[in-house]
């Protein structure tokens, strides 16, 4: 049960360049509480969470803590006020130990004069830090560089040092984009664990089950404004969806109707040393094909052997009824095969490249046929991608890293568009991106397999995978252990066959 109150934020808008963003915002938090923040990419909730902590300044409205009003002008007063940020991607010091991120910002040397013949007390900076690790029940040597950490122990590091600051209110903003599900546990049981000490916590997420799961009320945004907060027991998911997007969840997620007709892609007894064995499948001409299994199970392993990106070490592959050999994703472009990877940044993206330059990237024929780039071909290519999948951006000139998520997604589902493939792998589609932007992800993928396309869909989010698909695989440490039609597949079924048994053990594949 919720304490009493704690911060009141009143009238809360914001502008940047004259547009403003948050309009006139009330939000009440509550000691002892996690209080989620939901709404689209662009509804105002990293804004209003970056003004909490100083980032930004309100171009107007007031803020009171415990009833006393209160000015945030900076991170360093934030931290003052025990209010801590915990960025998506963790902020740290890369070069630093994990004990100095910790105390990072608190701790002065000690030693006479404090100057440059002052001595650092490295054995209590290590005991502090060991000791706030202690408290999340966390085990990392704290002599480590922040730079050999995996994302999940920077994120506990981050957490750490928002102990040691004796931190009142924590806001997590989408802290668990990059983690594992065990991660996502372990992140769980500690935001529960600092809760129930009677720290506040605000948590930003995409993902309604994360939600449902872990929050006491719900806070929702759309356009700047706050629509509306209630208690997690007395809202479902429907009405969350409707007061975000304004649509209702039948129109949110819907299987498009499409003719599965012929055979277009058979995959046998597909297998690579140390990643999965004898996978075999077929994928129809405007099937959806779903793709489940735990992180791990060896699903984005088998995409990159059908593109070519890490082969195949035996089997084999045919497209149309011909075996064909995919050595590099090269071949498999040219067999009319399209790859939408898992990790946009790393993988999806040109960085440093433009919107334009991103967008007509695999399809180097259609924009330099005579061996130079034709600027107005590629102009035109690429101005009807965006109008196609409605693309939000200033100019295509833009660097793509300045576009959301879902944009940056749009931007490389309409490369791969371009080059007209038959067959389309999208690895984790939806990862990342806004409910609005996956609504019309949905709506895409249902028209593609409507216009005949075959169509892989790898996901982990399991009612995503039983509203669009026609039949889902399933698979657990690098074998598959289902096939599952649409009419007997749930969640239960999907994950009996996604958890790992001992060999030899029952593990009911279904037909």
């Amino acid at each position: 049960m919720a304490g009493p109150m704690f911060i009141e934020a009143r009238g809360i808008s914001k502008k940047f360049g004259g547009v403003e963003v948050l309009s006139d915002v009330h939000v009440d938090l509550h000691h002892g509480e996690i209080h989620a923040l939901l709404g689209e990419n662009g509804a105002g909730k990293s804004t209003f969470a970056k003004i909490l902590a100083g980032v930004h300044q309100p171009t107007r409205g007031d803020l009171k803590m415990e009833g006393v009003p209160i000015t945030v002008s900076s991170p360093i007063i934030a931290q003052k006020h025990g209010i801590a940020l915990i960025h998506q991607e963790p902020v740290s010091f890369p070069d630093l130990s994990v004990a100095e991120n910790i105390v990072m910002g608190r701790r002065a040397s000690s030693g006479r004069g404090g100057g440059l013949l002052s001595r650092v007390p490295w054995s209590s900076i290590r005991a502090e830090a060991r000791k706030h690790l202690d408290l999340l029940g966390v085990t990392l040597d704290v002599d480590t560089p922040m730079r050999g950490l995996s994302i999940a122990n920077q994120q506990m590091v981050e957490i750490a040092r928002a102990l040691a600051s004796d931190s009142r209110l924590i806001i997590m903003d989408e802290p668990t984009a990059p983690l594992t599900p065990n991660e996502v546990e372990t992140l769980f049981a500690i935001a529960r664990q600092l809760r129930d000490e009677g720290r506040t916590i605000i948590f930003i997420s995409h993902r309604l089950e994360e939600v449902r799961a872990l929050c006491d009320r719900v806070t929702i945004f759309r356009d700047g404004a706050h629509i509306g907060t209630r208690g997690i027991d007395e809202i479902d998911d429907d009405e969350i969806i409707r007061l975000m997007i304004g649509r209702t969840v039948g129109q949110y997620m819907r299987k498009h109707e499409a003719d599965v007709t012929d055979i277009v892609l058979e995959v046998q007894n597909l297998s690579r040393h140390g990643a999965f064995s004898d996978v075999s499948f077929t994928l129809r001409k405007g099937e959806i094909l779903g793709l489940a299994g735990l992180v791990g199970a060896g699903r984005t392993d088998v995409a990159k052997a059908m593109f070519g990106i890490e082969p195949a070490s035996s089997g084999q592959i045919l497209i149309h009824g011909e075996p064909t050999a995919i050595e590099k994703p090269a071949d498999a472009i040219s067999r009319g095969v399209a790859f939408v990877p898992e990790d946009r940044a790393a993988a999806g993206i040109f960085a440093t490249l433009s919107v334009e330059h991103n967008l007509t990237a695999a399809v180097p024929g259609k924009i330099a046929p005579s061996g130079f780039i034709q600027s107005s071909g590629e102009r035109r290519l690429a101005e009807q991608s965006v109008r196609d999948l409605s693309i939000k951006l200033a100019s295509l000139r833009q660097p793509i890293v300045e576009l959301s998520g879902g944009n940056q997604q749009k931007v490389i589902l309409a490369r791969w568009l371009l080059t007209e493939p038959d067959i389309l792998i999208l690895d984790e589609p939806t990862r990342g991106i806004d409910i609005g932007v996956k609504a019309e992800f949905y709506d895409m993928i249902g028209d593609l397999a409507a216009a005949g396309r075959a169509i892989l869909l790898i996901s982990s989010e399991l009612p995503e995978l039983l509203a669009l698909c026609d039949r889902v695989l399933v698979m657990s440490e690098g074998e598959l252990t289902a096939e599952i039609p649409r009419s007997e597949a749930s969640q239960e079924v999907i994950m009996q066959a996604a958890v790992p048994r001992s060999k030899g053990g029952n593990r009911g594949v279904a037909a």
